[in-house]
């Protein structure tokens, strides 16, 4: 994480995002899948929390899931947080940006996707940017 923690009221957060953005970032909503621009987007870069900026994923740990979302397979070390949520009747991981506590969405563990850590994060689109390398 780059930077001290980014703290701003619900009104400061609505004039940076957009109403979606917000409703993901800070409401915890989920974009529809297969919607999303960065699902099938495969540059070499950074992909950023689009509320605060902070790099979360690189590229490289990018993979196709085919679950309807940008999925990845590790973070950058120290963007993300891992909160437990119990929300719909299931178990499951939630990750917020460790900057601006923005919902970035869910990892799921041990599917038998063929990567390093057997981790698919599972990220809304509309939570991130990108930068070019």
């Amino acid at each position: 994480m780059s930077g001290s923690k980014v703290v701003k009221t619900a009104a400061e957060w609505k004039a940076i995002l957009d109403p979606a953005q917000f409703a993901v970032l800070r409401n915890k909503a989920t974009e529809k899948p297969n919607t999303g621009k960065y699902n099938h987007f495969s540059k070499p870069g950074v992909y950023e929390c689009v509320g605060c900026g902070n790099p979360l994923y690189t590229s490289s740990s990018k993979f196709d899931s085919g679950c309807g979302w940008p999925a990845f397979y590790q973070a950058i070390p120290g963007a993300i947080n891992l909160h437990k949520d119990s929300t719909l009747g299931m178990e499951r991981t939630e990750m917020t940006c460790a900057k601006c506590d923005g919902h970035l969405g869910h990892v799921f563990y041990n599917e038998g996707f063929k990567n390093p850590t057997n981790e698919r994060h599972c990220v809304n689109s509309i939570s991130l940017k990108f930068n070019s390398e």
